[in-house]
């Protein structure tokens, strides 16, 4: 625990409240509102604390507030992610978990999938589910929009379905398996109060022993750069550079399958990109 920081903390609470307007939170502006933005009143009621308990805190005095303090004053003056963050690093306090893996992909990322018509491009959070992808990894993995959507994880596909494990050669296979649970566990314990990650574990303990021994070794890493070696069903294996790149705020990775220059791997994604998915059934992305 760090030090309380009353003075930056009374500033930032005036300034957060006074851009939130009531219709923001449900309440009726009224005509005699002199004051921009919420009154402390309504802060306080909002947050379900003592008025003059929020008035000390606005005024740089009284105690420290305690973590589920800091929290309902959060959702009261309707703070984003880093909003929170800041006013618990003011208060001394760490902040808590984020709530769960970002589901939604910045605009600018789906239009840069879209340009990339030779190259296989993906976005997965941090528990291998595909969020977003273009018609190349859509040809070189399989078109994830057969899929429901709660079957368009890359772990779930490798550990239960043989077909998507196919695409992997002997010791890509290993790797992955070993790399993808430890990677897991780790969005496990970032994410400890979402319970889509909870029965995504779950799910994947009961349906597979091979998991399950993994999962019990406790082995904790994040994705890295990786080379791999893939079976298409029509090109047939490809030698590819995996490189996976961060956005820390949404924590999603942008994934690329490059071949190196004259290879037979590139002539076969240039095959593959007049291949498509034609003809091929759904056989389970890896």
């Amino acid at each position: 625990m760090s030090e309380l920081d009353r003075k930056e903390l009374a500033a930032f609470l005036r300034r957060s409240r006074a851009r939130v307007r009531p219709g923001d939170v449900g309440l009726e502006a009224g005509p005699r509102r002199r004051t921009p933005g919420l009154r402390r009143q309504e802060v306080a009621q909002l947050a379900r604390m003592s008025v003059d308990y929020y008035i000390r805190l606005e005024q740089g005095r009284g105690p420290r507030p305690s973590r589920q303090m800091l929290s309902a004053i959060g959702r009261a003056l309707r703070l984003s992610d880093d909003e929170r963050d800041h006013l618990y690093h003011l208060a001394g306090e760490v902040p808590g978990p984020p709530p769960g893996p970002a589901r939604d992909v910045r605009p600018g990322v789906l239009h840069l999938l879209d340009r990339l018509d030779d190259t296989p491009a993906m976005v997965c959070d941090a528990t291998y589910e595909v969020l977003a992808w273009n018609a190349m990894a859509a040809a070189l993995l399989g078109d994830f929009s057969r899929l429901p959507p709660g079957e368009r994880n890359l772990i779930l596909r490798f550990f239960t379905d043989s077909k998507a494990r196919a695409r992997h050669d002997a010791d890509g296979a290993r790797r992955f398996a070993r790399e993808s649970v430890a990677d897991l566990r780790a969005a496990a314990a970032l994410y400890p109060h979402d319970a889509g990650v909870r029965r995504l574990v779950e799910r994947l303990r009961a349906a597979s022993p091979e998991f399950r021994g993994l999962w019990a070794e406790h082995d904790v890493q994040v994705r890295r750069s990786a080379s791999k070696r893939l079976r298409h069903p029509l090109v047939g294996w490809l030698d590819l550079d995996c490189e996976a790149l961060h956005d820390p705020h949404r924590d999603q990775w942008t994934i690329f399958y490059t071949a190196a220059p004259g290879s037979p791997s590139q002539e076969a994604l240039r095959l593959l990109k007049v291949v498509g998915t034609q003809d091929l059934t759904v056989r389970g992305p890896s």
